[in-house]
């Protein structure tokens, strides 16, 4: 797996959605057209904030985020999300 080399600027925080899931607790397997987008993902870079607000997240933590939060980008076939650090609704 190689280092992604890139890196956000001011409050802003890149984040790898977790993978939908493929199949229901009772086995039944879920078309592509009926998957939600994710809403959780782990923060893989982050900016150095603003003069005024340092940031509160930190490369690692588990977040959760607003179904349309963010800028999807692919960056070496795997999807990212791109976002302000103020769309992230919570750390899990």
């Amino acid at each position: 797996m190689s280092k992604i080399n890139i890196k956000p600027l001011a409050d802003r925080v890149l984040v790898k959605p977790v993978e939908a899931e493929t199949t229901t607790a009772s086995g039944l397997i879920i078309p592509d057209s009926a998957k939600e987008k994710q809403q959780e993902g782990t923060v893989i870079a982050i900016g150095n904030g603003t003069k005024d607000e340092p940031m509160t997240v930190k490369v690692g933590d588990t977040v959760l985020f607003g179904k349309y939060a963010g800028t999807e980008l692919v960056l070496e076939g795997t999807e990212y999300l791109i976002m302000r650090e103020a769309d992230i609704l919570a750390i899990v």
